[in-house]
């Protein structure tokens, strides 16, 4: 078993105008997330031998769809996890909704969020959609393995009991609350099971694919490529995290009956196979441009 880091979520505080600011680990994962999934963008959109020819949009056009992709997130996780996890809480109190900075985020609604915004951008600009979600399939892991560390650093999200010698202690009395085990609980760090799988791993396969075997020249591939892989390894890592209650309560009754009615399984698995099954199907009916004309 491994203690928890002593870490602190937040990187620095400052007093200002008679009270604290902090810069949290959580907020950085994002921001220098969106900074990197710009900078390879923009790389990328450089090599139009990548593309086969000219590529789907200019870089001027890139810095403006960072702006509707921050929107898409933000208001795309916020409305995900109202509607996916605490559906009863939010209709007593819709006021809450906008409180984002008492936390509450949803992955899968920040996809579809930024599929959204994504869409409408491209249709407004004459983007092609398909080469558009091309490059933001190898941009979107580096975001997604920076926002589980910052998981792992703010001991949430954490997984299911275990005894295997990397089990780690997370604090807190929730964490510690296993049914049949005396003592010091050791859960699956199933934060950094999903930063390895969903950031690391499936972002090496992207950028290799895109810019060693060409996949750029087949719209629709590397997305298709994307949503399936992200799926598929949110669907396994989810036999390793703790499941979330809040998913099965009374107060959210899609997660109930999801529940009850889905075989036992969990929020992330549910949410997890749609995508699993439209990747494939992006993936399958990918063609050339050649074999397009």
């Amino acid at each position: 078993m491994i203690p928890f880091p002593n870490i602190s979520p937040d990187i620095v505080t400052i007093p200002l105008f008679g009270t604290t600011f902090a810069l949290r680990w959580y907020a950085m994962a994002y921001l220098v997330g969106i900074v990197f999934a710009w900078w390879l963008a923009a790389r990328t959109l450089r090599r139009p031998e990548l593309w086969g020819g000219t590529p789907p949009m200019t870089t001027e056009q890139l810095e403006r769809l960072m702006s509707w992709i921050v929107v898409g997130v933000i208001f795309g996780g916020r409305m995900g996890y109202v509607i996916f996890y605490e559906t009863g809480k939010f209709l007593a109190e819709p006021s809450s909704i906008i409180r984002v900075w008492e936390g509450g985020m949803s992955f899968h609604g920040g996809f579809l969020g930024v599929v959204a915004t994504g869409v409408i951008f491209a249709r407004v600009n004459g983007i092609p959609m398909l080469r558009l979600g091309d490059l933001m399939g190898i941009v979107v892991p580096m975001g997604l393995f920076l926002g589980r560390i910052a998981n792992f650093i703010n001991a949430e999200l954490w997984g299911r009991p275990t005894d295997l010698p990397w089990g780690v202690i997370f604090p807190g009395e929730a964490a510690q609350t296993c049914p049949g085990i005396a003592g010091l609980c050791a859960r699956h760090p199933s934060q950094l099971y999903e930063a390895l799988l969903e950031g690391v791993i499936l972002g090496v396969v992207l950028v290799y694919l895109a810019y060693r075997r060409g996949w750029l020249r087949v719209p629709g591939r590397l997305m298709g490529l994307f949503i399936a892989g992200y799926g598929a390894a949110r669907f396994f890592v989810e036999f390793f995290r703790q499941p979330d209650p809040q998913f099965v309560s009374f107060d959210n009754p899609l997660g109930l009956y999801l529940h009850s009615g889905g075989w036992g399984l969990t929020a992330g698995q549910c949410l997890s196979l749609p995508m699993v099954v439209v990747g494939l199907w992006f993936l399958l009916r990918a063609r050339p441009l050649s074999a397009q004309a």
